[in-house]
């Protein structure tokens, strides 16, 4: 059976382009085990749908795999971020469900 939820910590860090945002690099091991099990699966972008929890809060979205890094982002919305009290710099714990 393979697994399909990852638990990790990691820094949100800030996009500055034509608009900010803000992200979470996930952990290179962590990608890399993602990438292996669901990459043959993954949609436009390399991209992969995802169930993520932050605290009490879970939403629907999807990770994106980063080239500069080799492991993938996860975006934050301003409404996740209000509703949990995340901010640049901040170390979170989250989860993720890969859901295809």
């Amino acid at each position: 059976m393979q697994k399909n939820t990852f638990t990790m910590r990691a820094r949100v860090w800030l996009y500055h382009g034509p608009s900010a945002w803000h992200f979470i690099t996930l952990p290179k091991k962590q990608s890399a085990t993602i990438k292996k099990i669901f990459g043959e699966v993954a949609r436009g972008w390399g991209s992969l749908p995802v169930g993520v929890t932050i605290g009490g809060t879970t939403w629907k979205t999807s990770i994106f795999p980063d080239k500069k890094t080799d492991a993938y982002l996860l975006p934050l919305k301003a409404d996740i971020r209000r509703k949990e009290d995340i901010a640049k710099d901040d170390m979170v714990t989250f989860s993720i469900e890969i859901r295809v």
